[in-house]
């Protein structure tokens, strides 16, 4: 079983900079994609980036490419969402996730394995 624990969130002001981090339990972390999700008060959880299990392979929603890194350390069982230019819109609960195949990356539903959650808020 896979476990999964994000770290990392808290208050900052716009424009300021954020990172977090994931850490996953289990040995099957070097051989999974990962990816950042987010969901807002009211709504739907949200696709923010994604990873393959090297590293080598990166995708970002529109809305944060540019300012937001998705990155990974596998020796470490760990990913992070490095988080800049930080907007009041960015504020969230940010879900760090793995699944099993490298199909359909951005989709929530798809992955299997999911942390609790972090608190990002964005003031202006």
């Amino acid at each position: 079983q896979v476990q999964l624990v994000e770290s990392g969130g808290g208050l900052v002001q716009a424009g300021g900079s954020l990172r977090l981090s994931c850490v996953a339990s289990g040995p099957t972390f070097s051989l999974s994609p990962g990816g950042w999700f987010r969901q807002a008060p009211g709504k739907e959880r949200e696709f923010v980036a994604t990873i393959n299990w090297s590293g080598g392979s990166t995708a970002y929603a529109d809305s944060v490419k540019g300012r937001f890194t998705i990155s990974r350390a596998n020796a470490k069982n760990t990913m992070y969402l490095q988080m800049n230019s930080l907007k009041p819109e960015d504020t969230a609960v940010y879900y760090c996730a793995l699944k099993k195949n490298s199909r359909d990356t951005m989709t929530p539903a798809e992955y299997d394995y999911w942390g609790q959650g972090t608190q990002v808020t964005v003031s202006s």
